[in-house]
């Protein structure tokens, strides 16, 4: 059977094919990036936590990292994150500046998660802050998540509820010198006599290697349907004639 060439569609197969694993490339580089950043959070989390203190450090090296700080906390400055949802309850994340020992040096450090009154939201329930210094363990991360955001954001202050707010913002609202991460709190606050009524289990980042591979295969497969569609109808139309 002889196959006939036909030059509009040897085109269009041309165009679907390229389209088609240039997609598949992106997506698999995407899949390589994200499980290169699964490996770093793996190992961040297996290594002993990193001693953070006055002297500033870069965001990206220790984003993921099991760290270590010591300081006091600025208990007049916490930072309330709304829309932060836990097991489908309505809640909050408590931000609150740890100013690290020994130095003018701050650290924003999100302490756990708060339930939301139904009936007033602007209503907290109360928690625990321990004075004198403490010692605080927990994950870096670039950011405690962001959210969208209607209309203009509010000025960041003392006690506001907010939708989004990170280091550089603390910075920017207070004068104070902040290292360029937050530490998702993982060890308890052990204040005497308070009951814990932070939680602490944080998400795991959603990175979604897997996701990037299965459109990486769909890809390929579009340009390979492709050339075999333009394989196959040229068969078939010469052994009409």
């Amino acid at each position: 059977m002889a196959f006939r060439f036909r030059l509009i569609p040897f085109l269009a197969t041309l165009a679907l094919a390229a389209i088609g694993l240039c997609a598949g490339r992106w997506q698999d580089g995407r899949a390589a990036q994200k499980s290169a950043l699964e490996a770093r959070l793996a190992a961040g989390n297996a290594a002993a936590p990193l001693l953070l203190g006055a002297a500033p450090v870069k965001a990206a090296d220790v984003e993921f990292r099991r760290v270590q700080l010591t300081g006091e906390w600025v208990a007049g400055w916490p930072i309330y994150l709304d829309n932060r949802p836990r097991q489908g309850k309505p809640g909050f994340y408590l931000l609150m500046p740890l100013r690290l020992a020994g130095s003018d040096m701050h650290a924003l450090v999100a302490r756990g998660w708060l339930p939301r009154d139904m009936a007033d939201r602007s209503k907290l329930p109360p928690y625990a802050t321990p004075a004198g210094t403490v010692t605080v363990e927990g994950i870096a991360r670039l950011a405690p998540g962001h959210v969208m955001q209607l209309g203009e954001a509010p000025q960041l202050a003392a006690g506001a509820i907010v939708q989004n707010a990170d280091a550089a913002a603390l910075a920017a609202a207070t004068g104070w010198k902040f290292q360029p991460i937050v530490i998702e709190q993982t060890t308890p606050d052990g204040t005497a006599g308070a009951p814990e009524t932070l939680l602490r289990d944080w998400p795991a980042p959603a990175l979604g290697a897997d996701k990037h591979k299965a459109y990486a295969f769909q890809w390929y497969a579009l340009a390979a349907m492709a050339v075999l569609f333009f394989v196959f109808t040229g068969l078939r139309k010469s052994g009409k004639q």
